[in-house]
């Protein structure tokens, strides 16, 4: 099946981006990053920015915009039955376009990835870039044998970064 992402959700004023791999099938139907309830991203984002799952997305949105916070994938296009990055199809990866990114968010110092995954297609995929590459542990579902304080620990990079 293949799988188009989302448009980055970003303003001017970014100084960081978070980059995961590709929307899962939750995601893609409800239309929003990181839709799927036991996924621990929005938590930790409530955590760290008070942009958490008990708001609605819009505002989620606009409280990761307060904090200099631009959110993306890798990839723009891919092959991949169901959500797991694993599933990915090899040859199948279109990234975005980084380099129009970056040229119009000159202020992002900082690239965090959303796991292993984003991290291994954004260093394949993508020229070397000026930003600092930091890959955090993935916030998924499929990563359970990490606990959410482990995940809020390691993610607490991302507010100390801005």
């Amino acid at each position: 099946m293949k799988t188009e992402g989302f448009s980055a959700v970003s303003n001017a004023h970014a100084k960081v981006l978070i980059l995961g791999s590709m929307p899962g099938q939750r995601s893609l139907a409800e239309m929003q990053y990181y839709a799927h309830p036991r996924n621990a991203f929005w938590p930790i984002m409530g955590s760290l920015f008070d942009a958490g799952p008990d708001i609605n997305y819009a505002h989620r949105l606009d409280r990761l915009h307060e904090h200099h916070i631009a959110l993306w994938d890798v990839l723009q296009f891919c092959e991949r039955p169901g959500s797991l990055d694993s599933a990915i199809k090899a040859g199948s990866a279109i990234t975005n376009n980084f380099d129009q990114f970056f040229s119009l968010h000159p202020g992002i110092q900082v690239v965090f990835f959303n796991g292993q995954k984003a991290a291994e297609l954004y260093r394949r995929h993508v020229p070397a870039s000026t930003q600092r590459l930091i890959t955090l542990p993935s916030t998924s579902p499929a990563n359970a044998a990490m606990s959410f304080t482990e995940k809020l620990r390691c993610w607490s990079q991302v507010a100390k970064a801005i």
